[in-house]
């Protein structure tokens, strides 16, 4: 079966798209989804994530251009499951370069072709630039999903409907017909404001059946995994971003009927204590007047609540 390609794009910086891209890969890969990550921002920040050095030769770029093989790119990670194609800050230069070539938007979409009907993946992933240049477009060319990483606050959702919209247009111009919004992942959630439960309802109010039921929960130990070139799994293997993490790739693999074996690897299904003051849980509970500890608990879906935001400007399909 030939792999499922996904693109994690967002055109606004800072969303938690990269710590998506890198945490998701390694949840389902845990799950025994064989998964490739591909980076091709600039930037390397998946890479270096992974504990990967920035070395030139290794990203895609020759592959771009003919010059070389993407399958001869695939490094293993020394993790189970999950393989990785690094970027370099010369695919920097791929914006300018490759716009002279005819056909330019299908370029990453050829040469990932056999890659994808090799039988050696189930998923790639790939962790797109935080722009909406070629790169991006090149990646949701080749995409057969669309996943957006979305901050759980009012300007993030600006950027919504601009991605979409050039989701459309590509379908619309036969250039990737195929392409669908796969998920919406809401990011850097704050139970304790009451702004991340109104942008969570907002955009469930007009992407119900597209948005995650799990959330990414703001949180200290998903910023810092990075820095020491580990996943959140290896890094907080019991916290909450780990814990949010699995779920979503539970969730991932059920919308998407991947063929993953159960888990067997460490339990991480629930969250220890820890001195972050952030729950993985964004449900609003009431105040009651029992002093008990309260029990961690997985993410669910976030209840109703009576007031919602309007977002203005922004063209949004109802």
């Amino acid at each position: 079966m030939a792999a499922k390609i996904f693109s994690i794009a967002n055109q606004k910086g800072g969303v938690g798209k990269t710590t998506t891209a890198i945490n998701l890969s390694a949840a389902l890969a845990q799950k025994n989804v064989k998964t490739l990550l591909i980076d091709i921002d600039p930037q390397a920040n998946a890479t270096s994530g992974l504990g990967f050095p920035k070395e030139e030769g290794v990203s895609i770029y020759g592959a771009l251009f003919g010059e070389a093989k993407l399958a001869n790119l695939v490094q293993g990670t020394n993790r189970p499951n999950l393989s990785l194609i690094p970027a370099e800050v010369d695919l920097a230069a791929v914006e300018a370069e490759l716009s002279k070539n005819s056909n330019y938007l299908l370029q990453l979409k050829k040469c990932i072709k056999p890659l994808k009907e090799s039988n050696q993946f189930d998923v790639i992933i790939i962790d797109c630039p935080p722009a909406l240049g070629i790169l991006s477009l090149n990646a949701l060319t080749a995409a057969d999903y669309l996943l957006i990483a979305l901050q759980s606050e009012y300007l993030a959702m600006e950027g919504l409907g601009q991605i979409l919209n050039v989701v459309n247009q590509l379908k619309e111009a036969k250039v990737n017909p195929d392409l669908e919004l796969g998920g919406i992942l809401l990011t850097m959630f704050d139970k304790r404001t009451k702004l991340s439960f109104q942008v969570a309802d907002e955009v469930r109010e007009h992407f119900k059946k597209e948005t995650f039921k799990t959330v990414i929960p703001r949180s200290t130990r998903l910023s810092e995994a990075p820095s020491f070139g580990k996943t959140i799994h290896e890094y907080d293997p019991k916290g909450k971003g780990a814990v949010s993490y699995s779920l979503l790739a539970r969730e991932v693999i059920k919308r998407f009927d991947l063929d993953a074996n159960p888990f067997t690897g460490m339990s991480i299904e629930q969250p220890e204590e820890s001195n972050e003051t952030e729950s993985p849980t964004p449900v609003r509970k009431k105040e009651t007047v029992k002093k008990e500890e309260p029990t961690p608990a997985p993410i669910v879906e976030p209840e109703a609540i009576a007031h919602t935001i309007k977002i203005n400007n922004i063209s949004l399909p109802s």
